[in-house]
């Protein structure tokens, strides 16, 4: 075939490589219905723009269109794909990728800047990410040190949800330490309610869990390098790691229906069984989504029958694991750069938080604006953790997919394996031999 390969076999590889990753969110396809969330009025161009969000989110980042052609106008396109790193190596071997795309999964990105296919931010664009966000923010729009994107839809790993009820029958409040929570684990499992359910069966949210734990105990710098896998997953910090993770999966009444049944129990389920009568369980972690979980599955209101308290600190200050999505641009194009710079501004976080089903990184966003007191402390507690640098991406994001994103092997099918048999030292070795496969050592 020849002794080098060509950009259209190298994207063929690329996609099929990162496919799995990506989120799996319900959608249109692109092409269908152009017009959907394109801004009117425009006279000063027009610009196209892809993320994956459709339904509800679609119609709510419309407003956010509607602003900047408002104020700037340039109309605007939207495109959606579930699927949208098949869209964009599509659209980019066909000579028409979008001008910006909002990227959810950073390994995506970074495949795309290593292809050259990225444009470095404009001097206008960077002066309003450093006007608005925290470096920690910066961070994760930022390849090798050049920054191509704006982080502009934040979400957090980092909260663990709790059912007020429970709570104020077994008389605990919510825990501000790890060694405290499992103390409230103990009182709560003796009131008769199981502390914790988690989706196991899915993998994923083991993989949350781990990294949390890792990111708290080892800190930011030992996550860094972990994802990269400039430490082996044989490294002391991740046993330790793993054992913290067991002193609670260890205790059976801790889990709802024990380990068994935890393992069986998807990330759905393990929502609404919070929030049954009687609950099944006490509290289940899992990030800022599982609150459109409970609104949407369960008879329970957020901020009154169902709380969360952020992921316990075990070493030092909190930290928080983070996912969201990130604008970049794809085109040489003066629009582009100047929807990303407005992407970076409070006005265009507003437009979307007084709506609600957003939470934004950005540090001058009034948080009065967010329609609800979670989401407002959900946005506190991100910032904070970018403004201190203790905000890190999805580990398992950042990973090669047959390693980090693939059910039934690498990191989902060992986080299950270590919750069934506890033996850090063997699975910490099984990983290292997963991550070494898929990074090609």
């Amino acid at each position: 075939m020849g002794g080098h390969m060509t950009r259209s076999r190298r994207w063929l590889l690329l996609i099929a490589a990162l496919l799995i990753a990506l989120p799996a969110c319900a959608g249109g396809t692109p092409g269908d219905d152009e017009d959907d969330g394109a801004a009117e009025g425009g006279e000063g161009g027009e610009i196209t723009v892809a993320a994956v969000w459709t339904g509800v989110e679609e119609e709510n980042f419309t407003a956010v269109l509607d602003a900047f052609t408002e104020e700037s106008g340039v109309d605007v396109n939207y495109q959606s794909s579930d699927d949208l790193g098949t869209y964009l190596g599509t659209q980019i071997e066909g000579g028409s990728p979008p001008d910006v795309a909002l990227i959810p999964q950073p390994g995506l990105m970074r495949s795309l800047a290593a292809d050259g296919t990225l444009v470095e931010l404009s001097d206008d664009a960077q002066a309003a990410l450093e006007e608005n966000l925290a470096p920690g923010s910066q961070d994760l729009g930022a390849v090798d040190g050049t920054q191509y994107g704006i982080y502009f839809k934040a979400a957090s790993k980092s909260t663990w949800w709790y059912n007020t009820a429970v709570f104020e029958q077994a008389g605990v409040e919510p825990p501000t330490s790890w060694d405290e929570m499992l103390e409230t684990a103990q009182t709560v499992n003796s009131s008769g309610t199981p502390f914790v359910s988690i989706g196991a069966s899915d993998g994923w949210p083991l993989t949350d869990f781990f990294e949390n734990v890792y990111l708290q105990s080892a800190g930011p710098e030992m996550y860094d390098q972990l994802s990269t896998h400039e430490i082996p997953w044989t490294d002391e910090s991740v046993i330790s790691a793993l054992e913290t993770m067991n002193e609670l999966f260890s205790e059976d009444a801790n889990l709802a229906g024990g380990i068994s049944k935890t393992l069986q129990t998807d990330f759905v389920t393990s929502v609404t069984q919070t929030y049954t009568d009687p609950p099944d369980s006490a509290t289940v972690y899992e990030g800022d989504f599982v609150a459109g979980v409970i609104g949407g599955e369960t008879e329970a209101v957020v901020g009154e029958e169902a709380d969360f308290f952020d992921f316990p600190p075990i070493e030092g200050e909190s930290a928080v694991v983070g996912a969201g999505d990130v604008g970049v641009a794809l085109t040489d194009n003066e629009s582009a750069q100047e929807f990303l710079a407005f992407l970076a501004t409070p006005e265009a976080a507003e437009a979307w938080a007084e709506i609600g089903g957003f939470i934004s990184p950005n540090l001058n966003l009034d948080p009065s604006v967010y329609p609800d007191e979670i989401s407002q402390r959900i946005a506190e507690t991100i910032t904070a953790a970018s403004e201190s640098g203790a905000i890190r991406f999805d580990m398992s994001d950042l990973q090669p997919a047959e390693f980090g994103a693939t059910a039934g092997q690498g990191l989902f099918q060992r986080m299950q394996d270590f919750i069934r048999t506890g033996d850090a030292e063997a699975i910490a070795k099984a990983l290292e031999k997963d991550a070494k496969a898929a990074f090609g050592e």
